[in-house]
């Protein structure tokens, strides 16, 4: 079969009918049919019909560097095909592979040029700013649109979340215009009272404990130029935030060699640290020598010292963090293979040299361009689509 009788639309009247019939239908339903199109466009072959897919469980959320109660939704999820995306050890490596392997189907049907698959067609997502971001936005909202949909930007002026208007109630409101809600917030509390009270899936863009699909895009990245994830060394210099909470939750699903080398003080949150060892799946080392720490590195990843809302620390923090810049140096003990990333933006000259950010074995660019591809895997996924 050609690329053409493929991809080639159907007739209006046929069109018509399967607008007519998978409005009709339930949403697992609908998800399996689009999701059978896709492999087909992607494959460019016949394949089998895809099986209805298993029925699916609610995930339970729970914040991981508090003692706060797990967020057992108060509305529950218009259909138990929702799901949040809040912390990835929320869920077992099979389902985090698979969200994987989708994000590069999909960017390889976007990259060919293909434009025909529009699964979030006819759907809307709510984007909360409370902390603003290039990558975050640009990301999300192309993402959403290539695929179909509409994604509507309320940033910090616009809601005051938690100021104006409780959260609960900014959940049950908007949950009410859309089909799915992005949030970018400073406490990880909102991004769990959101979950909580909201009727569609609420997708995690950042909090001040973790970053669940930035790293989500660094694994994608490490995949493409790796070749795989498990087995990996990926190490880590700079300040143990909320980057390393998602990379240690990531290692407690997927067994790889994670090391967080930052300065004494400056470690990231011991029970998440603890989680992960527990969990007995990947080698966990958190120490105060990053020359030690790169060896043998597959990946050295770094980011700002100070991240917003820190800002009045900076001074400080660059008196703290002397020997923990990412240099060329640093880079030669790691071995030349190693590739060098950033979740961006960097201070270039203060965390990391110009040299190494524009080293052939940088790989930030890469990196910056799969949170597009991710996230739409992960809306994809949330949306049981």
């Amino acid at each position: 079969m050609t690329m053409a009788a493929i991809l080639s639309p159907p007739s209006s009247s046929a069109a018509a009918a399967a607008v007519r019939s998978s409005e009709a239908a339930p949403l697992s339903t609908a998800s399996s049919l689009s999701g059978h199109h896709f492999r087909q466009a992607l494959r460019l072959s016949t394949v089998p019909q895809a099986s209805a897919p298993a029925s699916r469980r609610r995930i339970s959320c729970q914040i991981l560097a508090t003692s706060s109660p797990a967020s057992v939704s108060v509305n529950g999820k218009a259909n138990p095909g929702l799901k949040d995306f809040l912390h990835i050890s929320d869920f077992d490596k099979d389902t985090i592979m698979k969200i994987l392997d989708r994000a590069k189907e999909v960017k390889a049907l976007l990259k060919s040029g293909e434009r025909t698959y529009l699964p979030f067609k006819g759907k809307t997502m709510a984007m909360i700013f409370a902390k603003p971001s290039m990558r975050t936005r640009v990301s999300f909202e192309t993402g959403f649109y290539l695929l179909g949909g509409h994604a509507l930007y309320l940033g910090p002026d616009d809601i005051q979340m938690g100021k104006r208007e409780e959260t609960r109630d900014v959940a049950r409101v908007l949950c009410r215009y859309n089909d799915i809600i992005m949030a970018r917030v400073f406490a990880h509390q909102d991004i769990l009272d959101l979950a909580k009270y909201a009727s569609v899936p609420i997708i995690n863009g950042l909090t001040d404990y973790n970053h669940p699909c930035q790293i989500m895009a660094d694994a994608l990245t490490i995949i493409e130029h790796v070749g795989q994830l498990e087995g990996t060394k990926v190490v880590y210099v700079g300040d143990g935030n909320n980057i390393v909470h998602s990379w240690l939750l990531l290692a407690s699903v997927v067994p790889f060699h994670f090391v967080c080398a930052c300065p004494k003080g400056f470690e990231p949150d011991k029970k998440t640290v603890e989680k992960a060892r527990q969990a007995g799946v990947g080698k966990i080392e958190i120490t105060n020598d990053p020359k030690e720490a790169v060896k043998g590195a597959d990946v050295v990843y770094s980011d700002v010292w100070a991240s917003m809302g820190q800002k009045e620390e900076a001074a400080y923090r660059r008196q703290v963090f002397r020997g923990f810049q990412v240099d060329e140096e640093l880079m030669k003990l790691a071995g030349p293979k190693a590739y060098f990333m950033h979740c961006l933006p960097a201070e270039r000259g203060v965390e990391v040299t110009d040299g190494v950010i524009e080293a052939p074995n940088s790989i930030v660019f890469p990196q910056a361009e799969n949170r597009m591809h991710a996230q739409n895997a992960i809306m994809l996924h949330s949306l049981g689509l």
